[in-house]
């Protein structure tokens, strides 16, 4: 009987042993996990104790940054707002069909502040929250935690992250895009991404160097052309700032104080822009009667759309239609890192001379084969003529 007891007694001290042997490893794992540190589009440093796993998308825009730095985006989004199913349903379409679900991905809000529910985004679970600086109300210069969202997300414990692609694109860009793939545990692929993109801005800085003042060339942005009256126009920043570093001279500038606004036919045909652009997304309310551009639009669909918003805005004198230097891109590039390949396009438009060999074509199916899971196919970029020249392999 004793050696008995004596037996079942070493059998559970052999078994109490292993466990604590197996404890310590599983808490040194756990210990050694290392905390993210992220420094956000204003500066602020964040640290999250792991890649994040469950984000708020308070602007649903952003799925498609977010694939930039992530081979499985809608994976990891547990709430958004309801902007890229309705005004992006073309690209929403063809996320779903790759991922079919983001269809039961909780709306948390539509694309404006006032319509976001902090409660329901709370209510997900998140473990980041990201932030535009618009969203979060945070004005330049201004204390970034003076914003009320950032206060109430700060009480609760759940971590955010402030981008920008919008506000101020040319400086905010890396700093954003370096913050969001740091904070989804994607560091490496992401500097990838910011390796092709700065290579590519500083070649178009580059060539355009020499290019003084009196050579820049009037340039008419026909924002969301066709879906409004005439004509929108891009006034302060963005687009502004874009159209600057693509060696062209923005005529909105010069009346309108905003970042958007209405240009008058004669205010135009006074201004003789020598290079039109024309803008839209061939999503929302009024595709039909936009630009017909992006995703799934074949070119000849494009060309004819871009014809009918020149003629029915009775834009056919101007000298870029008379010289051949009508334009249609897609609008979506301006609040995305992107923007690198409308400003490439711009360039190329507006200095054919100095960017020779230069395709904002190949620059997008770069980025389609080595970043994007979810490439983009369509029709992103068209001219009125047909370019005579064989497209860059």
């Amino acid at each position: 009987m004793f050696r008995s007891c004596m037996h079942t007694l070493r059998v559970l001290v052999i078994s109490c042993c292993s466990l604590l042997l197996l404890a310590p490893a599983h808490a040194t794992e756990t210990e050694a996990a290392t905390p993210i540190v992220v420094t956000d589009a204003l500066g602020r440093t964040v640290t999250l104790p792991g890649p994040a796993k469950r984000l708020i998308l308070t602007q649903a825009r952003h799925l498609p940054v977010l694939a930039l730095v992530h081979p499985e985006p809608a994976n990891i989004v547990a709430g958004w707002s309801d902007e890229f199913r309705t005004s992006f349903s073309n690209e929403y379409e063809t996320y779903k069909a790759r991922f079919p679900e983001i269809a039961k991905i909780p709306v948390v809000g539509r694309h404006t502040p006032e319509s976001f529910s902090v409660e329901q985004a709370m209510a997900q679970r998140p473990d980041l929250v990201v932030l535009t600086t618009n969203f979060a109300g945070i004005k330049p210069n201004e204390d970034p935690e003076n914003s009320l969202l950032l206060q109430r997300f700060a009480a609760a414990n759940i971590p955010v992250i402030v981008i920008d692609f919008f506000v101020d694109p040319l400086n905010n860009t890396v700093p954003s895009i370096r913050a969001l793939g740091t904070a989804v545990g994607e560091a490496e692929r992401t500097e990838e991404f910011i390796t092709l993109y700065e290579t590519h801005m500083k070649n178009v800085a580059d060539r355009l160097a020499n290019v003084d003042a009196d050579d820049r060339p009037p340039v008419f942005v026909h924002a969301h052309a066709g879906s409004t009256d005439c004509c929108n126009s891009p006034g302060t920043g963005t687009f502004n700032d874009m159209i600057s570093y693509a060696g062209g001279h923005n005529i909105g500038s010069d009346v309108l104080k905003t970042a958007t606004g209405k240009l008058n036919f004669e205010y135009i045909n006074a201004r003789n822009p020598s290079v039109y652009v024309a803008t839209g997304t061939g999503a929302g309310k009024r595709a039909d009667k936009g630009l017909v551009i992006g995703t799934g639009v074949e070119e000849t669909q494009a060309r004819e759309s871009l014809q009918r918003i020149i003629d029915g805005n009775r834009l056919q004198s101007l000298p870029a239609m008379q010289n051949g230097k009508a334009y249609g891109i897609w609008h979506a590039f301006n609040d995305s890192p992107l923007h690198v390949v409308f400003i490439e396009a711009l360039a190329a438009w507006i200095h054919p001379e100095l960017f020779e060999g230069v395709s904002a074509l190949d620059t997008l199916n770069e980025i389609n084969e080595r970043f994007l899971t979810v490439p983009m196919q369509g029709t992103y970029m068209v001219e009125l003529q047909p370019s005579t020249t064989p497209a860059q392999p």
